[in-house]
């Protein structure tokens, strides 16, 4: 499940991915690799994206609101590559993934325009009307341009890879330009030593709160430090991590980063299924709902398995920094 590193195939394939877009304005919007089932549910996404949107700005007066658009939706990840997996006896499934563009910034607040949508979308996915959990995350046009300016890898990787699923014509994507080396190790530099260590604190804290028998404290802190780690991973990997605490959906960004960070989850049985599930809610359950539970089993198997995820981060973090600071020394 591993995949290669990250910094050497991006370099090699700079070249080649700008002298594609600059000739080719509108992006790859081919389906072919995958079945018809697949893409019957994506057109389905896609009509919930569309509909949600469309109540959530329905009779408003503000400009960005009258002139709300959704310009693009872009499917990027495993199932825009063609590699994604559904090992259902192992627990593992793959991840639609998607990229929405709007044409207004103030659009992309989540609770405001899109909350509705996600919760349609998870629906859909217990239901088993769709195959698999869906994650999207939303950037106005201005800001993807100028992150593909910047050279920002993660939005760069998506408009060479990603396949469109809508594209309103007439506003095309900025050629990316080539991030430096010195400028990647610096910034993946600055975020290891920012959210690494923030991690460690939050685990620190559950130890200490299980001990003294507040478990749902210690839930709630064991869930801060999985998504610090995660969002540590994303950032030194590719500069770039999603505004969300979602665990599941930072979850699965990551693994399709490097596979070895599978390892930290077991989901085979019931039992890791349950905790991990009880670790997703505890970032609003743990605090609020008084009718959430968490065993001391299901606490101490937790405990494990942060610290799985913590050694690993650090390994794949490492790992990354050093290739940066080897391509940097090379300039």
């Amino acid at each position: 499940m591993s995949r290669p590193d990250l910094a050497s195939t991006r370099q090699n394939r700079w070249v080649a991915a700008i002298a594609r877009i600059t000739q080719d304005k509108a992006m790859r919007s081919d389906l072919d690799h995958l079945p018809d089932s697949k893409r019957q549910e994506l057109a389905r996404v896609v009509d919930v994206l569309f509909s949600e949107f469309a109540d959530a700005i329905a009779g408003g007066t503000m400009p960005h609101k009258r002139k709300g658009r959704i310009l693009k939706i872009v499917l990027f990840g495993s199932y825009a590559r063609g590699d994604w997996v559904e090992d259902r006896a192992a627990g593992y499934v793959s991840d639609y993934d998607l990229l929405v563009i709007v044409n207004d910034r103030k659009l992309t607040d989540v609770v405001e325009y899109w909350s509705r949508a996600e919760d349609r979308l998870v629906r859909d996915y217990i239901a088993q009307t769709l195959s698999a959990p869906v994650n999207f995350i939303v950037h106005d046009l201005a800001d993807v341009n100028q992150q593909l300016s910047l050279g920002r890898y993660f939005f760069a990787d998506i408009v060479r890879d990603g396949v469109a699923l809508f594209e309103a014509p007439g506003h095309p994507f900025t050629a990316p330009n080539r991030l430096e080396a010195e400028v990647a190790l610096k910034e993946a530099q600055d975020y290891w030593a920012e959210w690494f260590p923030s991690a460690a604190g939050f685990i620190d804290t559950s130890r200490y709160v299980a001990s003294q028998e507040r478990t749902k404290e210690a839930a709630f802190h064991f869930h801060q430090a999985a998504e610090r780690l995660y969002h540590c991973v994303l950032l030194v990997l590719t500069l770039y991590s999603p505004k969300s605490h979602k665990l599941n959906f930072l979850r699965s960004q990551a693994e399709q980063l490097d596979g070895r960070l599978i390892d930290a989850w077991p989901r085979g049985k019931k039992f890791e299924q349950r905790s991990f599930e009880l670790l997703r809610r505890a970032y609003v359950d743990a605090r609020y709902s008084p009718h959430f539970k968490i065993s001391n089993e299901e606490l101490a198997w937790l405990g494990e398995r942060v610290s799985r995820l913590q050694a690993l981060v650090k390994a794949v973090c490492e790992e990354r920094l050093d290739k940066l600071q080897a391509a940097a020394a090379g300039q």
